[in-house]
């Protein structure tokens, strides 16, 4: 599979596009696809509980994976 080319850095994240590694492994491979899908700058890898910053960054994009590393949400922010 090829991943698009990489998306302008410091672009404003739209979380729709990267929706579809809802369900993928939270491998650094599926991350940085799931950020040039998104067009962000940036992503993040945040597990359930994980004590985050609360600032809202409109360059990242969130991944929320479970106990197994699997992706469960996209998120902007």
């Amino acid at each position: 599979m090829a991943f698009p080319s990489p998306g302008p850095r410091g672009g404003v994240c739209n979380a729709q596009p990267a929706q579809a590694v809802i369900g993928k492994q939270g491998t650094a491979s599926v991350v940085e696809q799931a950020r040039v899908l998104s067009g962000a700058a940036m992503a993040r890898v945040l597990r359930q509980g994980q004590a985050v910053t609360l600032e809202f960054n409109a360059e990242r994009l969130n991944l929320i994976v479970d106990a197994q590393g699997r992706i469960t949400a996209v998120r902007c922010g």
